[in-house]
């Protein structure tokens, strides 16, 4: 099935509104852009050099970082969408339209790894027009695309679970890949950047210290660690799979309250996982139920297989 039928029927089931579709429809069509920019990365031009500017949190800005954008907002300034918040500007951007929806986006997940031919992606989070600040909870629809060995998307409206696409080159357009995905509640497989280990607080280095013991220790099984530094890239596995992802916070100056994005990577992330029945939290709650305090608040994220979660926030209650 096309995303364009998916879409269609998602709006005639009352899954989505009209604007949400349009806003989808526009996201798509821009990430089928990027994707053919980034598979010609190094032959016209390199797109993973820093530009000299910065984003709205000081981050160097790569020519795909702003190439990205560029695609996205005049995409959906053809949509119905009223506004968009993006991880690269530091207030909410007006678009054309006067519809019922706001779009919350990072424009290029990954950007450092885009010179070194790793998988990279688009976040995005629809949220009702009113407010720019909302918890997750209020998202009517999230997703992201990856562009790697293939383009792929994973979607999930507030109601129903999350699906899975894969662009056809041929066609120019996103074809579903098998059925809703579901993340298992068991899992032998985390995520986490171990060269931070002597900073993890109490929690994290509890549960890792478990995890690493194997078959004789308390979890009473062995693990692999998988990690590729590219959150899109990590997720895409786990939802694929199952899995841990683990991006704690940790002792280093202004890493405390965590590194990712709340609006634009913590909580579309953390619908998605919970839409495939999975678990979502920044150790002492549901990401989904953090009332952000600005666009750009950075929380911890860990997410994924249930079991290995609950054990996770039973260490971080004590």
């Amino acid at each position: 099935m096309s995303l364009s039928l998916f879409l269609d029927e998602a709006l005639g089931a009352g899954r989505a509104s009209d604007d949400t579709v349009s806003a989808l429809s526009a996201l798509a069509v821009a990430a089928i852009e990027i994707a053919g920019l980034v598979q010609r990365n190094g032959i016209s031009a390199d797109l993973g050099e820093e530009i000299g500017g910065t984003n709205s949190d000081g981050d160097s800005q790569k020519a795909l970082d702003v190439r990205a954008e560029e695609l996205i907002t005049h995409h959906l300034s053809t949509s119905r969408a009223a506004f968009l918040l993006s991880e690269e500007q530091d207030d909410p951007v007006p678009l054309a339209g006067d519809g019922s929806v706001i779009v919350a986006v990072d424009p290029l997940d990954g950007s450092s790894n885009i010179s070194v031919n790793v998988t990279i992606g688009t976040i995005f989070s629809i949220l009702p027009a009113g407010p720019m600040l909302q918890p997750g909870r209020n998202q009517l629809a999230a997703g992201f695309f990856t562009y790697g060995p293939q383009t792929t998307l994973i979607l999930a409206f507030a109601e129903g679970g999350c699906q899975c696409f894969v662009l056809d080159p041929d066609q120019g357009e996103f074809l579903t890949m098998g059925g809703p995905v579901s993340i298992p509640e068991q899992t032998s497989e985390f995520a986490i950047n171990a060269a931070y280990s002597n900073h993890w607080f109490p929690p994290v280095r509890a549960w890792m210290d478990g995890v690493l013991e194997g078959k004789s220790g308390p979890y009473n099984q062995s693990y692999r660690m998988r990690w590729v530094g590219s959150l899109v890239a990590d997720a895409w596995r786990i939802f694929q799979r199952g899995g841990v992802f683990l991006y704690p916070g940790d002792d280093r100056p202004g890493n405390g309250q965590g590194r990712l994005r709340l609006v634009y990577e913590a909580s579309p992330m953390a619908f998605l996982a919970e839409r495939a029945g999975a678990i979502a939290t920044d150790g002492s709650g549901s990401i989904l139920e953090i009332e952000p305090d600005s666009l750009h608040q950075r929380v911890p994220l860990i997410f994924g297989s249930a079991v290995e979660l609950r054990r996770l926030m039973e260490l971080h209650r004590h």
